[in-house]
């Protein structure tokens, strides 16, 4: 279970601390990570299924389409010219011996051959992979900069404060990113240029792209975070800080922030997936290179192969990163170990 809240785990605390054996909290552990496990492996499952049906969903012979795809021309084929492409694809065998050879490849980290370009799946993904993960995780840690920063200056602050900082996290949120992306490019780009309108391989060609990703994303996370900011800024121990001379910025970032940030730590799980799929908008706006850009060409010339390695590496990372924000509870509220 993906926890929102640090109070969540507050009644399992209450049940542990009177029976603290510690047999049962192993037990209970194993249990939560088996479970853990086995999420992530049906999750897993049902993107490859779904991306192998959606292979064989495919109108007409899908031999045809293959080459067709590959010479660019659409016309009837002879069978001596599909024999290859029969053989190659193992389309003559049943569709079940085929889903079982397609699971079977993922295992081995076999994600197929391209329709277009001849090429192993894996190589054109990993190719353009690095780019998307660098603009997607500076996408994310701007939005954790834009909402620590937002949030601890208007929580808590007053009504008109409170309201207007609760208003621009909504607006914020609801930003599409097209949109926004347009918008950066021509005001800091076309009208300032700050920045570079296309392309850009150094520091100032992901400023726009992350902030595009970031800023729905920071305004995600604020609505989110800033209720249990201000619940925790009622607390005796921010009382008790300051009744030992703590100062106020000190006492919300060093004290306050630490108990309201896990739902914020939630949300960063299922950003990582979120901003890997926004990136195929800010990748085609700002014409970056990376997994969406190669996408979109992919769905473009209906490379099939391409498109399903995409969605099970997104479905991988996915999973991944929502494992270790249950590593990153403990580490942020060491009480959530015995929950």
């Amino acid at each position: 279970m993906t926890l929102t809240s640090s109070s969540e785990a507050r009644p399992a605390d209450r049940i542990t601390s009177g029976r603290p054996g510690a047999p049962r909290r192993s037990l209970r552990r194993l249990r939560r990570v088996a479970s853990n496990i086995g999420g992530a492996i049906i999750v897993l499952w049902g993107a490859a299924t779904a991306a192998f049906l959606a292979q064989t969903a495919l109108p007409g012979d899908r031999a045809t389409a293959i080459l067709n795809i590959r010479t660019g021309q659409a016309q009837e084929r002879t069978p001596d010219e599909l024999a290859p492409i029969v053989d190659a694809y193992g389309l003559d065998h049943p569709v079940l011996v085929q889903y079982l050879d397609y699971i079977g490849g993922l295992l081995r980290g076999d994600l197929g051959t391209s329709y277009q370009q001849f090429r192993p799946v894996w190589d054109l993904i990993g190719e353009q992979l690095g780019s998307t993960l660098v603009l997607t995780v500076t996408g994310i840690l701007l939005a954790w900069v834009l909402m620590v920063v937002w949030v601890t200056l208007t929580a808590g602050r007053g009504p008109r404060v409170r309201a207007f900082g609760s208003a621009v996290d909504t607006v914020t949120a609801a930003l599409p990113p097209y949109w926004l992306g347009i918008l950066l490019l021509l005001f800091f780009a076309l009208t300032l240029r700050w920045f570079p309108v296309m392309g850009g391989s150094g520091v100032n060609g992901i400023v726009l792209p992350a902030l595009t990703l970031a800023i729905p994303l920071a305004g995600f996370m604020g609505q989110s975070v800033r209720a249990e900011y201000e619940r925790a800024l009622d607390q005796p121990f921010v009382l008790s800080a300051r009744m030992r001379g703590m100062g106020d910025l000190g006492i919300r970032l060093r004290h306050v922030l630490r108990h309201a940030s896990i739902p914020a730590v939630t949300l960063t799980g299922w950003a990582l997936g979120a901003t890997i799929s926004g990136a195929v908008i800010v990748e085609q706006i700002y014409s970056r290179p990376g997994i969406g850009k190669t996408l979109v060409s992919a769905v473009g010339a209906q490379d099939l192969p391409v498109v399903t390695g995409i969605v099970v590496l997104v479905a991988v990372l996915y999973v991944v990163a929502n494992l270790l924000v249950d590593v990153v509870y403990t580490l942020i509220d060491p009480r959530l170990k015995t929950s």
